[in-house]
């Protein structure tokens, strides 16, 4: 893969913004036309580190993983969520990440007790099978809301990480969605320890068709 570039398009400089100098006079002293200098340099451009450009999309995904922490915790006083916002970037390409909201237990289908985190991406992609967490990662696409069941680490109990628990789904996925309005929903229903808050839920859901669109 070639290695991208970035840089910060705040310290382009506008072609007024150059100092004019007496080209005709260089032409007439020399018999050159010379192409140095700011004069041929529309745009100065100051390139960013992977490690900037990892810093200022973490910020941008904790904020997002926080203002959607907040709206899902207001849905209901029965229905909270713990706040463990944390983010990673891709190593190869920074301005891509996805940020932890929050993680619970709940009963799924036929399994109970089943511990899953909630996530939010600024891309889409596909959940590996193997050792690579994302795979066909589509960048076009802005963002991913998915849920993951995770479980311990079995084989090694030094290990206190947690994995994608494959036993529910090959891919460990509960939900993923490109739709605000679906995600929210569906954290809310794995939310809801009872029949009667899921019902509550996607009543609420039904009557209000624009609830929790993308701001």
């Amino acid at each position: 893969m070639q290695k991208l570039r970035y840089y910060a398009a705040g310290d382009e400089k506008k072609p007024d913004e150059i100092l004019p100098q007496a080209f005709h006079s260089e032409f007439l002293r020399t018999g050159r036309i010379s192409r140095d200098g700011a004069r041929w340099l529309v745009e100065q451009r100051r390139y960013l580190s992977y490690e900037e450009v990892a810093e200022a999309t973490g910020r941008k995904l904790d904020a997002a993983a926080a203002t959607t922490h907040k709206r899902i915790n207001s849905f209901h006083r029965a229905i909270r969520f713990p706040k463990l916002i944390f983010h990673r970037t891709l190593s190869e390409r920074p301005h891509l990440g996805y940020c932890h909201v929050t993680a619970a237990k709940t009963d799924f289908a036929k399994f109970a007790d089943v511990r899953w985190s909630f996530y939010i991406a600024n891309f889409f992609a596909e959940i590996g099978d193997g050792e690579h967490f994302f795979e066909h990662i589509r960048p076009q696409y802005s963002r991913m809301y998915f849920a993951v069941a995770l479980q311990p680490n079995k084989t090694d109990k030094v290990d206190k990480k947690l994995l994608i628990d494959r036993t529910i789904r090959k891919n460990g996925l509960l939900f993923r969605t490109q739709d605000p309005k679906e995600a929210f929903r569906n954290v809310l229903m794995l939310g809801a320890k009872t029949p009667e808050l899921r019902k509550t839920v996607a009543k609420v859901f039904e009557a209000n068709p624009t609830l929790m669109a993308a701001e």
